[in-house]
């Protein structure tokens, strides 16, 4: 039993160990707004402002689907966090994750060299199924890049 658990919490570090790390922004709404970022076990770092992030679950296929479109469903390691990034918090060219909205959901995808990262606006957890990508409460899809 003990080689068991041994087996599970080294996949779920594995796991996490993945979207860790330095990340060169490879899409128009990253390189815009974000830049480069950088993803601990528990911060956020973007344009060299950190922020606490807290992993709140792994999300299944359908989620990622919904996410980031039916391509990407099957590949790679999707968590949703919670975090707090105020509507005044500038980066790039001035501009803001959620306009005049506090981003307080991210969900990241990591598939390889690639990360796709997902903001949300709203106070309840999002909705992770159906088109999320008419979500009013969805603020950008970012892509990053090893």
């Amino acid at each position: 039993m003990r080689s068991g658990w041994l087996v599970v919490a080294v996949l779920a570090g594995s796991a996490l160990a993945q979207e860790q790390g330095y990340w060169r922004a490879s899409n128009q709404n990253a390189k815009a707004i974000t830049g480069d970022v950088g993803l601990s076990r528990d911060k956020l770092t973007i344009n060299f402002v950190a922020f606490s992030i807290a992993e709140i679950r792994a999300l299944e296929a359908t989620e990622k689907s919904a996410v980031f479109g039916a391509e990407d469903s099957g590949a790679g390691v999707a968590n949703l966090y919670r975090l707090r990034v105020p509507a005044t918090t500038k980066f790039l060219r001035k501009n803001t994750l959620c306009g005049s909205e506090e981003t307080e959901w991210m969900v990241t995808l990591a598939a390889g060299k690639t990360l796709r990262v997902a903001f949300f606006s709203g106070g309840k957890m999002p909705v992770l199924s159906g088109d999320v990508a008419n979500s009013a409460e969805l603020c950008g899809v970012y892509s990053y890049v090893r």
